[in-house]
């Protein structure tokens, strides 16, 4: 009986080292955090370039917010993708992220909805270089969250390019990208071994 309990808690032993392996030893890793609040020292402007974070490398968009074309009051300040120049913007990342396989990433960003002034339904296509792509309308409009693994080693830049010249476009906000490793497998299968031995010798010792 003394020998089935001792089974027993080797046994839970292991389970619990093979659930830890699969666990998050620490929180994800925020590789970009963004609500825009901080931009051009908290004050709004329109057609602006001068993002700490991003590059307008087309057309332009609109820093708004705080009171100044305000349309979603209480959200600071925050980005329209089309801008006041009829040349709807593409915002890409300055950094250029690498990412390892079987890497688990998540991206949220907030779609507040549309510039009322807009003319036409608009669409943004999010990219994260080959791992993503997804187009997005203002029926999506909320907290949009997607996750994926990485499958090669992969070098990145996040981009949102909005379609459209009216002047007046989605409304984007508190964008973030983080990234998560899983265990490889061969360390899944280094600890089943380890757990095999040390199960086999506690009960020769016993």
């Amino acid at each position: 009986m003394a020998k089935n309990f001792l089974t027993k808690l080797a046994i839970a032993g292991v389970t619990v080292g093979f659930l830890a392996a699969f666990s998050p030893a620490s929180a994800a890793t925020v590789l970009l955090q963004d609500n825009f609040d901080s931009e051009n020292g908290g004050i709004e402007q329109t057609n602006y370039f001068d993002f700490v974070n991003w590059d307008v490398v087309e057309g332009s968009v609109d820093l708004i917010g705080n009171g100044f074309f305000d349309f979603f009051p209480g959200n600071g300040l925050y980005l329209d993708l089309d801008g006041s120049t009829f040349n709807a913007g593409t915002l890409v990342s300055k950094t250029a992220f690498m990412f390892d396989p079987n890497q688990i990433i998540e991206l949220s960003f907030d779609l507040l909805g549309q510039n009322p002034g807009a003319t036409a339904n608009n669409i943004v296509t999010v990219s994260l270089g080959s791992l993503f792509e997804e187009t997005f309308s203002v029926a999506d409009a909320g907290t949009v969250t997607r996750n994926f693994i990485v499958g090669t080693l992969t070098t990145a830049n996040l981009e949102f390019n909005h379609a459209g010249g009216d002047r007046g476009g989605l409304i984007l906000d508190n964008v973030m990208l983080t990234v998560e490793s899983v265990p490889e497998p061969s360390s899944v299968l280094s600890l089943l071994a380890f757990g095999t031995f040390g199960v086999g010798s506690l009960l020769k010792r016993k």
